[in-house]
């Protein structure tokens, strides 16, 4: 039975009142948390086919597993999905899209050849919403790639294609930027790298930092376009070595003042992220996060509301971070509804933030003066605090569905609109 109004607001008020005695206001997290703009990630509605109709399945060490019915085939039918997605996630957020995912009329278009009007109808979806746009060049699943390598790659004309898909994805980038009235940032990544152990190391990354030099040497407005790149700890294909390692794009990050992308499923599967961000922070202008779930290795499950993503959440909040901080999802579930998968994942994902927003400061109070039993002890405490219905609360003003009530949404749109594809 759903949620009703009365029974949301007797428990939002007895959690506004246990939180103000410890010194939290309730209502100035939830503003917060509606300045909060995520950018969910497209190919989670399609298990990232694109549009190109090109015959090229996967590859660069990306795998979906699933059959679930319902995968969106089209661009309307992939902006139809997340219009439902979106109606069930409070607040005002994101698209973020790869470049395959462009409306290229039926015709071949090289990836090279991609303009920003081959967008054109997915800046006008998201104009008509009010949404921002991320971008990504989509150096996957394409003949020039075949042997794993791409930017880094020994011959030159490989490398020359993939530049110049670079350059026009940025130059996409920007025309989105200029045209929602708020910066894309377009996110860099690339599969390069060896299955078994390399002799040369170097080489490859010389190659890497002399074509993104290529890519980002004309200087495009930050008022519209913002430049990241991503690193990656190993896929399949690439399991002993990868060009693009955290250590490489951190240097590069550092030297030439780039946004940094840090993906919670690229390290070891032990390796957290949170820590990352304040030491990052300190020598880039700002870090992209691609917030996912690794599953014993960078297998990209739907976010849930675990320790890890807590961490960065509270990472972000405690130091104030968030003002220099792009939050991007990606992941890709085919064997469960892919509208509920984005809702569980973006809905997970704010969640976090509203417990770190409603952190009571006796934790930061309690490390100032030294006493770090209080600290361990407010830590745990804390996670008992009746949140939850403040969520609920929040869910309301947005005018979405509390938890418990959004799924029947998702079912009945999967009955009406998905099992008929």
């Amino acid at each position: 039975m759903p949620k009703s109004s009365k029974s949301i607001a007797k428990s939002y008020a007895v959690a506004q009142a246990r939180f103000a005695e410890l010194g939290v206001d309730t209502k100035a997290a939830m503003r917060a948390l509606s300045r909060i703009r995520i950018s969910l990630h497209c190919w989670q509605g399609d298990d990232v086919g694109g549009f190109e109709k090109s015959g090229e399945g996967l590859s660069g060490g990306i795998a979906v597993t699933g059959n679930y019915p319902g995968r969106a085939r089209t661009p309307d039918e992939l902006r139809a999905d997340l219009d439902k997605a979106l109606s069930l996630i409070p607040g005002k957020h994101r698209l973020n899209l790869h470049a395959f995912y462009g409306e290229f009329g039926g015709k071949k278009v090289e990836r090279n050849e991609i303009r920003p009007k081959h967008f054109k109808g997915w800046i006008d979806w998201a104009k008509s919403k009010g949404m921002g746009m991320d971008f990504n060049p989509t150096c996957f699943a394409h003949p020039m790639s075949a042997d794993g390598f791409t930017l880094s790659h020994p011959k030159k004309a490989v490398r020359d294609f993939w530049v110049e898909h670079c350059i026009a994805s940025r130059e996409i980038g920007a025309a989105m930027g200029k045209a929602l009235g708020t910066p894309t940032v377009t996110n860099v990544w690339i599969p390069d790298g060896f299955k078994d152990t390399p002799v040369d190391r170097l080489s490859p990354r010389l190659r890497l930092e002399e074509s993104l030099d290529r890519i980002f040497a004309k200087k495009l407005s930050p008022k519209h376009h913002l430049d990241a790149v991503e690193c990656k700890l190993f896929g399949i294909g690439s399991e002993s070595y990868v060009v693009g390692s955290h250590e490489f794009y951190m240097g590069y990050a550092v030297k030439n003042q780039k946004v940094l992308c840090l993906d919670a499923g690229h390290f070891h599967p032990t390796e957290g992220i949170a820590d990352k961000l304040s030491s990052a922070l300190m020598f880039v202008p700002e870090v992209l996060l691609h917030v996912s779930r690794g599953v014993r290795w960078d297998s990209d499950h739907v976010v849930v509301l675990d320790d890890a993503l807590q961490s960065i959440a509270n990472e972000l909040v405690r130091n104030k971070l968030l003002s220099r901080t792009h939050i991007g999802l990606d992941f890709f579930d085919a064997s469960i509804n892919r509208i509920a998968a984005w809702a569980i994942g973006t809905r997970s994902t704010l969640k976090s933030l509203l417990v770190a927003l409603l952190e009571p400061p006796a934790l930061r109070d309690a490390e100032k003066a030294g006493d770090l039993t209080a600290r361990l002890a407010w830590m745990e405490d804390s996670k008992t605090l009746p949140w939850g219905a403040v969520w609920d609360a929040y869910c309301e003003s947005q005018n979405v569905p509390a938890d418990g009530d959004w799924l029947a949404e998702v079912k009945r749109y999967e009955s009406a609109v998905l099992s008929k594809r």
